[in-house]
């Protein structure tokens, strides 16, 4: 059983940057995938980024050059700097771990980009 919690979410304006982090109740060392999603509001939840034990990552179109995800696997956590935020990168974000062919979601944590 992996526990997620994210932190970092708020209000920020146009072209701002965030930090969120993810908190894993267990050594992420054992997940085989950890990543970031989103959902706005009216939408469906949809990939942001992704990485794997072996620091592989992936990048949805809408983050390459924008967002970065790395891990730190001394304090168990995953973290997703966003820079140049627009308005459409208002969602609700979730952590998410994939271990041993389960997965496991954060409650989210709210972004907002308005001026």
């Amino acid at each position: 059983q992996v526990q997620l919690v994210e932190s970092g979410g708020g209000l920020v304006q146009p072209g701002g940057s965030l930090r969120l982090s993810c908190a894993a109740s267990t050594s992420i060392l054992s997940i085989s995938t950890m990543g970031w999603y989103r959902q706005a509001p009216g939408k469906q939840r949809e990939l942001v980024t992704t990485i794997t034990r072996g620091l592989t990552t992936t990048y949805a179109d809408s983050a390459k050059g924008r967002f970065t995800i790395w891990k730190d696997n001394a304090k168990n956590t995953v973290y997703l700097q966003m820079s140049s935020l627009k308005p459409e990168d208002t969602a609700v974000y979730y952590c998410h771990a994939h271990q041993y062919g389960l997965e496991y979601w954060g409650p989210g944590t709210q972004v907002t980009v308005s001026s």
